[in-house]
């Protein structure tokens, strides 16, 4: 499968269906971050439920912390 996550075009394991799966393959916290799927935010309760198609588009913002 291919998708475009934050610019980049990346082939991602066909095994890979949800966002929830793309999200645990690229090592990030669910709890950290917001995806945009083809245009549209996600709410994190909806990354397990959110089908993957080839060429979608992935914005994924990480928050960091500091002061």
């Amino acid at each position: 499968m291919r998708l475009c996550i934050n610019g980049t075009k990346r082939d991602m394991p066909d095994e890979l269906t949800t966002v929830a799966d793309a999200v645990r393959y690229l090592g990030l916290s669910e709890k950290t971050i917001i995806v945009e799927q083809n245009g549209g935010i996600l709410q994190k309760e909806d990354h397990e439920n959110a089908v993957l198609k080839d060429e979608d588009v992935l914005e994924i913002v990480t928050f960091v912390g500091g002061g």
